[in-house]
């Protein structure tokens, strides 16, 4: 028995030939018969119709029964069987564009609620193709450069390509006249049978040209290769929430008599344990240092974040005057351009700290070097009221709380800030001391402080002003008191040395003492001011009105007296720019603006109250600000008005309250005021009070100090007399 299988195969493209596998299973050997039919070769066709049908017959023969069969559906035994209506219903499938490999099932950590909290959006989009194109725009910079190049080198090509041309040219005429000649001579020699190849003698072969690479702008090469990009993994990692612990506890009597109890109990063990360690337990008490109470540690413990509490705390400060700040920075008043030449204070920040409810603020103070810190003084000018004084420096960063904070058993009445060294402040009490406090040192005490031994004054310290370091580079400083006396004070080692520079008796007020003995009274000073280039000179305000020229070389006379007003000069000062200018105001309601060279006033404003305090503006020589006793402030420019203020504001509102001092920053647009309830209000200067010089076209606005003299200049110049005077 021989079972047989049979299968086609076919060929490729216009047929192939057939072959047949034949396999014979009884004498356990296989015969294959493969027949092949050329493509390539002719054959007859009748040749070719026989072996077709004889593969015809072959094939039907063979497999019939598999075409005649007939085909029935082989059903798997687990198939549901379903009626027509249920295999006719319709089951609707919705297609998204969700990506099927995105996370569905995100949860993330919240620490808010203190819970695993699942994550609703997932971003759903998958990239499969992206390229980066390197077209380059034509008007772009880069493409300029290369259609620049381009056009280079095309020139250069053209002047190649014509230097060529003419070479040909020459070595084509020379080459035809060799040509010729030589075809007479053949021709002569050869005769009329050569005619035929003289003839194509005279034709010149064409010259051979060297053929020179031209560039071709198309020829380039294009090569990429692509890298493996390394796959991507996302690591992250949840820290554990730090522990919260709720502690409470309540303390009462006992419980602090227990604690009082251990506390004496540790003390007695520990001096115990001193004892037994005799000497050499001694020296290392001395090393180390007595031990901390609970109480001692955890205030270390504070002070170890100080400096991070303090930033915090600015922080914190910022955010809640952020409407402020930015007023501060950037608000200005639009409603000036509507107003002819007024113009208005914006109160910014309020500076006030609950030790000093009930003390006045009796000196200000800007830091030379750090242009939002100033210092305040306090203390009283009420003679019933005197209590104790405090020393406070701010910072416009943080309104809510002072940076440095200083007590002191008197009042302070005045203070100044060194310009070379602005950790130096240097304090007048209202008991005649002089002090100097160091803000480098933790210490809540005074650096250096006079006494009656080292020759305090012996009344009230109405002004302090650092000066030039003496001839041994030494420091020293100016103060003036009610008893008469200006006092020259030098630190020499850890002490202040004090120098009478002079005294101000007054002429014609002299006293009948006893015995007949006639006593000369002193004026009492009330105010100073050195002039801002020359050293040796200064002004002294009195209680009587007068204002003294005094010079540090003359302890014994003046140089000037000025009749100025009727009642104390509160405060006296230089121009920061006209070297003659200075200005003086009085409790007599009047500001005068006075040439030290000339016996009266220049200008004269009464301001219908009490003046406490007057000064020039940093930034213009005609600019000046004073405040009264009735609440308001007050801000002239003369170069605009000559006549009255641009600016009358009121800043203290309740009737009790007065303002006692102001000072100008020295780089900001804005003033800081004080009271007599110890607030400090800062305000911003509107634009018509700080007014520049426009610009013209074509012309540069000058600046500088010679401009600012030549203002004031002019301005004197109008109010000078012929003869020198001065009027009104």
């Amino acid at each position: 028995m021989a079972a047989g299988v049979n299968f086609r195969r076919g060929g490729g493209r216009g047929g192939g030939a057939p072959c047949r596998l034949r396999r014979a299973t009884g004498s356990g050997r296989a015969k294959v018969d493969l027949q092949e039919e050329r493509q390539h070769l002719p054959r007859p066709a009748k040749a070719v119709s026989k072996k077709r049908d004889e593969d015809a017959s072959t094939d039907v023969g063979e497999g019939a029964d598999e075409w005649t069969a007939v085909k029935t559906l082989v059903k798997p035994p687990d198939q549901l069987e379903l009626t027509e209506a249920e295999l006719k219903e319709e089951f609707t499938r919705v297609l998204t564009a969700n990506n099927p490999h995105a996370p569905q099932n995100i949860v993330r950590y919240s620490f808010k609620e203190r819970a695993y909290k699942p994550i609703g959006y997932v971003d759903q989009t998958a990239i499969h193709f992206s390229l980066n194109g390197n077209l380059i725009l034509k008007d772009s910079d880069e493409g300029r450069r290369q259609s620049m190049r381009s056009a280079v080198s095309e020139k250069a090509s053209l002047e190649t390509s014509a230097v060529i041309s003419e070479e040909t040219e020459i070595k084509d005429e020379e080459g035809t006249e060799d040509t010729q000649a030589a075809g007479e001579e053949e021709a002569e020699e050869a005769g009329t049978a050569e005619e035929a190849e003289a003839a194509e003698a005279e034709e010149p072969p064409p010259p051979r040209v060297k053929e020179q690479k031209l560039a071709n702008q198309f020829n380039f090469i294009e090569r990429a290769s692509k890298t493996l990009n390394n796959p991507l993994r996302e690591r992250a990692c949840q820290s554990e929430p730090t522990p919260c612990k709720n502690f409470s506890a309540t303390a009462n009597q006992w419980e602090i008599y227990d604690a009082y109890v251990e506390e004496l109990q540790k003390m007695e063990k520990s001096k115990e344990k001193e004892k037994t360690k005799a000497q050499i337990a001694k020296k290392e008490e001395k090393k180390k240092g007595r031990k901390l109470t609970s109480l001692e540690s955890q205030s270390d413990d504070i002070t170890k974040i100080s400096k991070a509490a303090k930033i915090m705390e600015r922080m914190v400060n910022q955010n809640i005057f952020d409407d402020i700040a930015q007023d501060f920075k950037y608000f200005e008043d639009a409603s000036d351009e509507y107003r002819d030449q007024g113009g208005t204070l914006l109160p910014l920040w309020k500076f006030q700290y609950d030790k000093t409810k009930r003390l006045a603020v009796t000196a200000i103070s800007w830091n030379p070097k750090y242009k939002d810190l100033f210092a305040v003084g306090y203390g009283s000018y009420d003679f019933m009221k005197q209590s104790h004084g405090m020393l406070l420096l701010y910072t416009m960063k943080n309104p809510s709380f002072p940076e440095y904070v200083f007590s002191s058993e008197s009042g302070i009445m005045c203070l100044d800030i060194h310009n070379d060294h602005p950790y130096l402040v240097a304090v007048g009490f209202y008991d005649g001391n002089v002090a100097i406090y160091n803000l480098k040192k933790a210490t809540s005490q005074p650096s250096y402080k006079s006494s009656a031994k080292s020759g305090k004054h012996t009344d009230p310290v109405w002004q302090v002003k650092w000066q030039k370091d003496d001839m041994d580079n030494n420091l020293n400083f100016f103060s003036v008191s009610s008893d008469g006396r200006i006092v020259s004070w030098t630190l020499v080692k850890n002490e202040l040395v004090h120098t009478d520079v002079i005294k101000l008796s007054a002429e014609g007020t002299t006293m009948q003492g006893p015995e007949g003995l006639q006593l000369q009274t002193l004026g009492c000073g009330t105010s100073f001011d050195f002039h801002k280039k020359i050293d040796y000179l200064f002004l002294v305000g009195t209680e009587e009105g007068k204002i003294y020229k005094c010079s540090k070389c003359y302890s014994s006379q003046f140089l000037d007296v000025f009749e100025a007003h009727h009642m104390a000069v509160d405060s006296v000062s230089w121009n920061p720019y006209h070297l003659k200018v200075f200005i003086s105001c009085s409790s007599d309601w009047t500001v005068k603006i006075w040439d030290h060279t000339i016996k009266t006033p220049m200008f004269i404003y009464d301001l219908h109250s009490a003046v406490g305090d007057v000064v020039w503006s940093p930034y213009s020589s005609t600019v000046f600000a004073a405040v009264t006793t009735d609440g308001k402030a007050h801000v002239f420019d003369l170069s605009i008005n000559k006549y009255e203020a641009l600016c009358t504001q009121v800043v203290v509102a309740k009737k009790k309250n007065k303002i006692t001092h102001i000072q100008f920053n020295p780089v900001y647009p804005v003033v800081i005021i004080g009271d007599e309830r110890g607030h400090i209000t800062c305000l911003k200067l509107s634009p018509n009070l700080r007014k520049m010089p426009k610009e013209k076209k074509g012309q540069e606005v000058k600046k500088g100090p010679e401009v600012e003299i030549a203002k004031m200049d002019k301005l004197l110049n109008l109010v000078r007399e012929p003869d020198g005077t001065a009027g009104k």
